[in-house]
């Protein structure tokens, strides 16, 4: 079964959120290693924010492993230059789409007045995968969805509660799970151990993940670590939906594990 980590950071820069091991540089190298480890074939590298708008630490690793990385950047949402980038950004070695974080009171700002419609429109036209995380704006996503039907659109962490653990983490499973009818939204189930208060294999989390699955299918539900924000081992991280989740059919396995984000990102290599 290929296994596809579909979030991870790199960084050499910058000051790490207080949730992501405290350390001021976390290399190609550095994870790598984890990844040999824990048998995960591919990673996707996500720029973290505190690097700032800057792809260039992550496409360096993916272009020296493009066998095993690749990279959804980021660009700067409020300059006008950036509206001339899309075209081609996949061009770019080693990149796959976009990722974008929403956490800032002028970031939510243009998420709910309309600035963005220039990315929402251009990502479509020229056929760019977005991951978003977007915690709190759910709402927002069906209608970034509905205006633009050929939108890849990724919802990041689940859309689940910053900050919170166990049920009041999925606070917002009832604004989440009818994001489904939407054919071009899919998800990423990252991160879960953080939400939980449980010990390893986290009971609690198994019904929510079950109310997911089902609304969206295997297909459209992608499986990742955000290994340097874990709370737990790499390897547990896997294994709670590798093994733990025993109502998935090995299909089903083979689809979240990796399969399902290599074909929503395009990721085939021969």
């Amino acid at each position: 079964m290929l296994i596809v980590d579909s979030q991870v950071h790199l960084w050499n820069a910058g000051t790490p959120n207080p949730w992501h091991r405290q350390i001021p540089a976390y290399t190609k190298n550095d994870l790598l290693q984890e990844m040999d480890d824990a048998s995960v074939d591919r990673a996707v590298i996500v720029p973290p924010m505190w690097m700032g708008d800057t792809n260039d630490l992550a496409l360096e690793a993916a272009n020296e492993h493009p066998d095993r990385l690749a990279v959804l950047g980021r660009l700067s949402l409020d300059e006008p230059a950036s509206r001339t980038l899309l075209d081609d950004w996949n061009n770019q070695p080693g990149m796959l789409g976009l990722r974008f974080t929403f956490s800032k009171p002028e970031e939510f700002e243009w998420l709910t007045n309309g600035s963005l419609e220039w990315l929402w429109a251009g990502a479509a036209h020229a056929g760019i995968p977005v991951m978003v995380m977007i915690s709190g704006y759910l709402p927002e996503v069906a209608k970034i969805a509905e205006r633009h039907p050929n939108l890849r659109l990724c919802v990041d962490h689940l859309g689940l509660v910053r900050g919170a653990s166990d049920d009041a983490a999925f606070a917002d499973l009832p604004i989440l799970l009818p994001l489904a009818k939407f054919p071009n939204v899919v998800v990423k189930a990252t991160s879960l151990p953080c939400y939980s208060t449980e010990p390893y294999p986290y009971p609690g989390l198994h019904p929510y993940i079950r109310q997911i699955y089902d609304a969206f299918g295997p297909a459209r539900m992608f499986w990742g670590s955000d290994v340097t924000r874990l709370t737990c081992t790499y390897a547990e991280c896997i294994t709670l939906v590798s093994e733990q989740l025993d109502w998935l059919s090995d299909a089903d396995r083979t689809l979240i594990m990796g399969g399902a984000i290599c074909d929503w990102l395009g990721w085939h290599l021969e």
